[in-house]
């Protein structure tokens, strides 16, 4: 019941420590993730004696929510102490035995908190949420020891998520170690066919180039390749490539919450993807031009910011995409997954081939003619790159089932005080 809530103001103070001996010099900010992360911001010949210090258990959060879109920038500091902006206010409760800072913070990633702090915040030039408004939040706070069992359940939950991005950080760490042994170095694998050709049965399964392997001169990619690989562009290594389109929004009947899955560029990262946030009804597949793509296509995005252009997608079901995607048909998984990793690892060096004036893109055209190897089929055979994208395709559902239970867990929060 919202008369159990009680006003955040007395069980919080803040704090206001100045690094003025200089004895600390990790500087962080706060993102609107809800996390601490390392400053950006150049601090070339600043006085870091005037910033704010922040201790274990901690809360720091930027009073300005007019920049930050939905999100207010709040974060629980549960490391060791760092500094951080004059910008930000850095508070803590009062007395840990009446609330948890953990259950606190809890409470922050709430939606519905972001909702409401963007409502209360005021202001002309800029919006702010400041310590006045902060102190007004109410909450419920039930006993100590049920605060303590929520954040249990709570990190019953986050802990298998840290876990899974930990694992996925290791696997494209090894994906990555792999590509450049075999495709900078050229230490693949010999296969049995091509020691066979060769006369040099004991050479099966040894690393190619230094043993010898034979290296030729490719014009097209500017660079000596194996002889026993090919080169051509994407267009030729793909069976088909195709952009999407955006349906009308003013036609409701193009869109659906059921049908086909529609894909945003914000939602091509580096990524296998497994679901998508909207979708279009049949009609908006026929009658627009988006184009129903299979199975394994690979997609990169063409346009968007510094984060976004060029970044890739391994696809996990049909689906349609807007235009700002280009998709790259394989023959079968594995080219795709080989595809996939080729384009994943040559980010940057596809980023700089960008065109256009006031937003750079990577248009279809450029995209098709990119220069790409082609090993041989045995090569292709012995890659892991399928077995890494399958297991990233288990991690992704697993995150985002324990995503939506944590949704709900940090919903049921409005029922705590009635429970305890």
């Amino acid at each position: 019941m919202r008369s159990s809530y009680k006003k955040l103001g007395p069980y919080i103070r803040e704090v206001k420590v100045k690094n003025n001996d200089l004895q600390v010099d990790k500087l962080l900010g706060v993102s609107i993730t809800k996390e601490f992360i390392p400053s950006i911001a150049n601090t070339i010949g600043t006085d870091m004696s005037k910033y704010k210090i922040v201790r274990c258990n901690q809360f720091a959060y930027g009073p300005v929510t007019s920049r930050n879109g939905e999100k207010i920038s709040v974060a629980l500091l549960q490391e060791e102490e760092c500094i951080i902006s004059t910008s930000y206010t850095v508070f803590e409760i009062i007395d840990q035995e009446a609330l948890l800072p953990e259950y606190l913070m809890m409470w922050f990633r709430r939606p519905e908190f972001d909702r409401y702090a963007r409502y209360m915040s005021h202001g002309s030039v800029r919006e702010l949420f400041g310590w006045d408004e902060m102190r007004d939040v109410e909450l419920p706070v039930p006993t100590i020891e049920k605060q303590r069992e929520i954040v249990r359940e709570y990190h019953a939950i986050v802990n298998p998520i840290k876990l899974n991005e930990q694992l996925n950080q290791k696997l494209e760490e090894t994906a990555q170690a792999i590509y450049k042994q075999w495709f900078v170095d050229f230490e693949f694998p010999i296969s049995k066919e091509h020691a066979a050709e060769i006369g040099k049965p004991d050479l099966e399964g040894k690393p190619y180039k230094s043993s010898g392997g034979k290296m030729v001169w490719n014009d097209e990619l500017d660079q000596e390749i194996p002889e026993v690989w090919d080169q051509s562009s994407i267009k030729e290594y793909c069976e088909d490539m195709k952009s999407g389109g955006t349906p009308s929004r003013s036609v409701r009947e193009y869109w659906s919450p059921t049908e086909i899955p529609w894909i945003k560029t914000g939602e091509v990262a580096n990524c296998v993807i497994v679901n998508a946030e909207e979708s279009i009804s049949k009609t908006g597949l026929k009658n627009s031009s988006a184009k129903l793509l299979p199975v394994n296509s690979v997609l990169i995005a063409m346009y968007g910011d510094g984060k976004t252009k060029g970044q890739v997608a391994f696809l996990r079901f049909q689906a349609t995409t807007n235009q700002a995607c280009c998709a790259m048909i394989c023959k079968n998984e594995s080219y795709a997954s080989y595809l996939y990793y080729y384009l994943f690892f040559g980010y940057k060096k596809i980023v700089n081939q960008a065109i256009g004036g006031a937003q750079e893109n990577l248009s279809k055209k450029l995209i098709e003619s990119l220069p790409i190897f082609i090993p041989d089929n045995s090569i292709l055979a012995k890659l892991p790159f399928l077995r890494f994208i399958n297991f990233r395709e288990i991690q992704t559902r697993e995150v985002i089932a324990l995503n939506n239970l944590k949704a709900l867990l940090l919903q049921k929060m409005t029922k705590a005080e009635a429970a305890a």
